[in-house]
């Protein structure tokens, strides 16, 4: 009898495991996160597939279609019946595009389920594929590319300029909104083909979290294999653009201050030891949104020049509302990013002038041990606040799928905090970080005046409308006269109404 029992507990955890996702993974594994006091259900539908995927002269494809499932209508329901049930559930569905990801995700009640759950799956296997909805959601699209980013967000433009830059040339090489003259000639045919050819079972991971039954996970799964079996041939990693000494874009606009981004590709991904190491020197040199980090001490706190300067060691769109890393947005080739927020244009070379200093003095000497631990000890507290609810857990968990992480990203970092070492930094700091071979982006007005100044390396001092201490003061000397080596034929001007158009 007593082995009977031990066989059953056994028995129990072992369907407890597969369950709730601790057994050996497949393709067919959902990714689960249960919590069972969560009034709620999440769900992260995540298609293999994005921007990367769109055919040459069709850039912009994989966003549109993913969005004539979340926000268009179905085969039993126009978009404004779709709207008019989904309002009372105060419940949404929604879709979002990456390079390598698409995800549909959706979040209700779970009193509510019966009324919601049929339109997130009628959204996914019976899209009706309307013009008047694509002619829509192109519309939209347009006006972002032409109107919203050109003229309404310089932050978000020099960054969309820096990575088409860095990726040129490669599937990675255009943002997934698209080109405008390639979103003005996507059909209905176009985006059948597209989702016939993507939108499969094979291609697809589900992810639901919060206060579900396993009864709707099984549900689920078996109404998603109504998607036709396998998945398409997989798109090798992008093959980047050697950098060679300092390129600069300069984006000629009227704007009222001037916007830059740096950066270059890392060959590093979550999940390593060194990416835990080199996430604590990105924290100590501009932490996203923290007033603690270095870049931000410097240029804003001691000089007031804007509002922040942070730095990035994997893509972090949308960075002017967030002030914790996104999910969703996995890739297989990353870069390193300094985004300065905009500064007064006649401080911009001076501002450009510092950030690189002070880049440069972090890669040729690392960080001090005090530094090390004073990061290491902020880290280890601030990373609890990057899933604080139940749908950003779950997508960490998928992105954890993505990366092949054993366990959990968020609570190895926490790990990592307690077990690197300041040696395992600066290593990791010279392994991966360079300086001297980058992309710059500046949106700014004068555009030639800049590239003059930047070729020339003309001293940039700087005055206050405030009195500054004397050691800034001195300071200030040198950074004025910081060396960019910038040569002529590495700056290019480009217009701003050029931009997201085929060259």
């Amino acid at each position: 009898m007593k082995k009977l029992l031990i066989t059953m507990l056994c028995l129990l955890v072992s369907a407890s495991s597969s369950i709730y996702g601790e057994q050996k993974v497949t393709r067919d594994t959902p990714v689960l996160v249960p919590v069972n006091n969560d009034p709620t259900v999440s769900f992260i539908l995540w298609f293999k597939v994005g921007s990367q995927n769109d055919p040459p002269g069709k850039e912009g494809l994989a966003s549109i279609t993913a969005s004539m499932l979340a926000d268009a209508s179905t085969q039993k329901n126009s978009y404004e019946e779709i709207l008019d049930k989904l309002f009372p559930l105060a419940a949404s569905y929604n879709a979002s595009t990456s390079v390598e990801m698409t995800v549909i995700t959706g979040r209700t009640h779970k009193d509510n389920l019966k009324e919601y759950y049929p339109l997130l799956i009628d959204a996914i296997l019976l899209p009706a594929f309307k013009q008047e909805d694509l002619d829509r959601i192109k519309s939209q699209v347009l006006n972002y590319l032409e109107h919203t980013l050109r003229y309404s967000s310089d932050e978000e433009l020099g960054k969309a300029v820096l990575y088409n830059e860095i990726f040129a040339g490669t599937p990675y090489g255009h943002i997934p909104s698209g080109l405008v003259e390639s979103v003005r000639s996507i059909t209905i045919d176009d985006v059948k083909k597209f989702y016939e050819e993507h939108y499969r079972s094979g291609n697809l991971t589900i992810g639901v979290g919060g206060g579900y039954d396993h009864a709707l996970v099984r549900e689920l799964q078996s109404d998603l294999k109504r998607l036709p079996p396998g998945a398409p041939k997989a798109i090798p990693k992008p093959r980047t653009k050697t950098l060679k000494g300092v390129n600069v874009s300069i984006v000629a606009k009227d704007a009222q201050a001037t916007a830059i981004s740096i950066g270059f590709p890392i060959n590093i991904l979550r999940g390593s030891k060194d990416w835990y190491a080199l996430s604590i020197a990105n924290s100590w040199l501009g932490q996203q949104r923290n007033s603690s980090s270095h870049l931000y001490q410097v240029i804003r706190e001691e000089r007031g020049l804007n509002y922040g300067d942070y730095s990035y060691i994997e893509h972090f769109p949308g960075g002017g509302g967030r002030t914790v890393p996104p999910q969703n947005v996995a890739r297989r080739q990353q870069i390193f990013e300094i985004w300065i927020r905009p500064v007064p244009n006649e401080a911009r070379q001076f501002a450009l002038r510092a950030g690189l200093r002070e880049f440069k003095h972090l890669v040729e000497h690392g960080l001090s041990e005090a530094e090390f631990t004073l990061t290491t000890n902020f880290l280890r507290k601030y990373v609890l606040h990057y899933a604080s609810t139940t749908f950003e857990r779950l997508g960490y968990a998928i992105d954890d799928r993505f990366y092949a992480i054993k366990g959990s990203h968020l609570t190895n970092f926490r790990k990592a905090m307690d077990n690197v070492k300041r040696a395992d930094v600066n290593a990791a700091i010279k392994k991966y970080w360079q300086y001297g071979n980058m992309e710059i982006a500046i949106v700014t007005n004068d555009a030639q005046l800049l590239k003059d100044a930047l070729v020339n390396d003309t001293p940039s001092p700087i005055t206050y409308k405030t009195p500054k201490p004397d050691s800034i003061l001195e300071e200030d000397k040198q950074i004025s006269s910081f060396p960019l080596k910038v040569k002529p034929e590495n700056v290019q001007i480009v217009p701003v109404e050029r931009l997201f158009v085929k060259r």
